[in-house]
């Protein structure tokens, strides 16, 4: 069980995969305490009401981030993440709002990783640790975002939650679609020839491939 008061243990770097599912832990979002601007601003405010066993009062100040308009897509994932951990549930309209779809693709030495956000951003991460970040620079991937978005919507509205610790990343022939959403991750799983066979599994992995393949082509120039 998450236990908001144990002592942290040393940090150790983070890996790339980590950052994309919208649940770091609060010591981690950020980091530092040096924010200046908002939501970083009510986060570290929300980790320091914890550090005084005020759960109650942090709990309302991330409440108020869930209500600020425009933000990066991970920082409505983790709102939602370290509420849920206070007791917290999203409301019913918002609780299967898809805000993230990360398509991890099993290889003998790791995961091909695809994801794309509701603020159109994107990402796509090689098994060997290289990869493409895509920060919207312009509006080129948006329909391509978009239809990913869409399928893992629709395979969300059908699904329920994950209520246990996020999975390791798929290897050999295996793949994982994940949609991030208020209520938690919601995902499927399976042998990549099994998936891409069933009809919910097609819909998601064919915009997947097509972005990765943008994505590729966009960090070759």
């Amino acid at each position: 069980m998450f236990n908001l008061f144990k002592k942290e243990k040393p940090r150790q770097p983070i890996a790339i995969r980590d950052t994309l599912f919208g649940d770091m832990p609060l010591s981690e979002w950020p980091r530092d305490e040096n924010a200046d601007a908002e939501p970083w601003l009510s986060f570290v405010k929300a980790r320091k009401l914890l550090d005084k066993r005020d759960k109650s009062s942090a709990a309302a100040v991330l409440q108020t981030i869930t209500e600020m308009p425009g933000l990066e897509s991970r920082h409505y994932l983790q709102v939602w993440h370290f509420l849920r951990q206070l007791g917290v549930n999203p409301p019913a309209d918002k609780a299967k709002i898809v805000y993230g779809v990360v398509v991890e693709v099993g290889m003998q030495n790791g995961a091909d990783i695809v994801a794309a956000y509701t603020d159109h951003t994107a990402r796509y991460i090689h098994h060997t640790g290289s990869g493409v970040i895509w920060e919207r620079p312009d509006h080129s991937l948006d329909a391509e975002i978009e239809a990913l978005l869409q399928a893992g919507q629709a395979v969300a509205d059908k699904i329920g939650p994950w209520d246990q610790a996020r999975p390791a990343a798929p290897r050999g022939e295996h793949i994982r679609l994940n949609m991030l959403t208020p209520s938690g991750l919601h995902f499927g799983y399976g042998e990549f020839e099994t998936l891409e066979k069933d009809p919910m599994g097609k819909a998601i992995i064919d915009p997947a491939t097509k972005l990765m393949l943008s994505l590729t082509d966009k960090g070759k120039k």
